[in-house]
């Protein structure tokens, strides 16, 4: 596999914020409500157990680093992960990080 070229510093710096927005885990599962099925501020925080301003708080920081998208519909609006390489990353680390829990439970030796 060829080596990718280097980013310049300003996409590296946009780059770690998006994974700094990312490694909270109340706006990871925020996004993680909005990877298959768009969702709305109020079905978020009840989903989540937390209030609909906290969510919209965490929305519009999620907005801003393009992590998520609006669509208005109506009086509502409703949030998903619309960019395919953002669907796509989290998708496989979701896949990820079940595979490995499936590998402990299969592997009670600890695999030496």
């Amino acid at each position: 596999m060829a080596p990718r070229p280097r980013i310049p510093e300003d996409q590296v710096v946009e780059l770690a914020e998006m994974f700094r927005l990312m490694s909270d885990p109340t706006r990871l599962k925020i996004i993680l409500a909005c990877l298959d099925d768009p969702a709305a501020v109020g079905e978020m925080a009840d989903r989540l157990a937390i209030s609909a301003s906290l969510v919209s708080h965490h929305l519009r920081l999620l907005r801003a680093a393009r992590l998520l998208q609006a669509d208005r519909r109506g009086r509502q609006v409703f949030y998903v992960v619309g960019d395919p390489h953002i669907r796509s990353m989290l998708s496989d680390m979701v896949d990820h990080v079940a595979e490995g829990d499936a590998e402990v439970e299969t592997d009670p030796g600890g695999g030496g």
